[in-house]
């Protein structure tokens, strides 16, 4: 259970699960309005249709955000597991690296400012979530 490949494995799994659901919660609220253009267009529909064009939209925008999630899941996983390995300490700063390396590279796309406001970006939200999740619970 302590591998690297196990954990990356479990944390895209559990990615995919809370992306899926996040996605289809999300996308079941972006439906517009009979004010708008688009929203007249679907209410001129059969109820059978809008149904059915509302449910397929919703399970496609969920897979995408399952993959997403389970994608960044999986390598903030994998970075931080290969990272404690190989400092072969278990503290903040394997998070903290992890997140810079996920968020770097998940920036990349978009240029090296992307990259670095990426990078600063999942670095500090890992630092709060991993002091936040290592206080004593007694406080």
């Amino acid at each position: 259970m302590e591998s690297c490949p196990v954990k990356t494995v479990m944390s895209g799994t559990a990615g995919f699960a809370l992306g899926g659901a996040f996605g289809l919660f999300m996308s079941s609220m972006s439906y517009d309005t009979p004010l708008t253009p688009q929203g007249q267009q679907l209410a001129n529909l059969p109820i059978r249709e809008q149904l059915r064009r509302g449910f397929k939209d919703m399970g496609v925008r969920s897979f995408s955000s399952a993959k997403n999630f389970a994608m960044v899941g999986a390598m903030f996983a994998g970075t931080e597991c290969c990272i404690e390995g190989y400092r072969a300490k278990n503290d903040l700063k394997n998070g903290i690296a992890a997140g810079c390396i996920t968020g770097g590279i998940l920036g990349a796309k978009a240029g090296p400012q992307a990259a670095a406001i990426g990078c600063a970006g999942f670095a500090a939200f890992s630092a709060a979530l991993d002091y936040y999740l290592r206080l004593p619970s007694d406080i």
